[in-house]
């Protein structure tokens, strides 16, 4: 790789790190090439980018980020980034699934609005933390509920009144 493909690949990753949401670095050794290529897939349906890359190349692709001197500890043997670009936690989720099967996927380490996980990190906040879809439906149910309660309010004389004339037909006689 001359330096011009250098500096251009540096820049690509560093373009990746810019614009990501998380982060997640693996370790794959020892996995097969189909275990690898299903952990693609996973990838590219959950919206999430994987790439394989020189720790060298993404040392200096981090340089002068916050997260640039902790991040060189977990940059060490082969690594693979997963970014995400929507939604924080879908590397993280399709990485905690994929591992319950195969046991030599490895997290090193996330990132997250600047800040360094260690791989505890990523499996307890990071993958549990709720998706997009999850948070919307949230949201949507938070601000259904005050609407909910309306027609329940404007709803409750008419069925009180309903109970109450059942009662006193009851009440004469005229079970049924």
């Amino acid at each position: 790789m001359d330096r011009t493909q250098r500096n251009a690949a540096i820049g690509e990753i560093r373009g990746r790190f810019d614009k990501m949401v998380s982060a997640v670095f693996v370790d794959f050794n020892g996995m097969t090439v189909e275990a690898v290529t299903r952990l693609r897939d996973e990838f590219r349906k959950n919206g999430v980018e994987y790439k394989v890359l020189k720790n060298t190349l993404v040392k200096q692709a981090v340089k002068g980020r916050p997260y640039a001197d902790k991040l060189g500890g977990v940059l060490k043997g082969m690594t693979g980034v997963a970014w995400s670009y929507e939604d924080p936690s879908a590397a993280a989720k399709v990485i905690k699934s994929f591992a319950r099967e195969n046991q030599k996927l490895q997290v090193k380490a996330g990132l997250i609005e600047n800040t360094l996980l260690d791989a505890a990190g990523v499996a307890e906040q990071l993958a549990t933390m709720p998706g997009k879809n999850e948070l919307r439906a949230m949201l949507l149910a938070t601000m259904q509920a005050p609407m909910q309660n309306l027609v329940a309010l404007l709803q409750a004389p008419a069925q009180n009144l309903a109970y109450l004339l059942d009662a006193r037909r009851r009440e004469q006689g005229g079970e049924s």
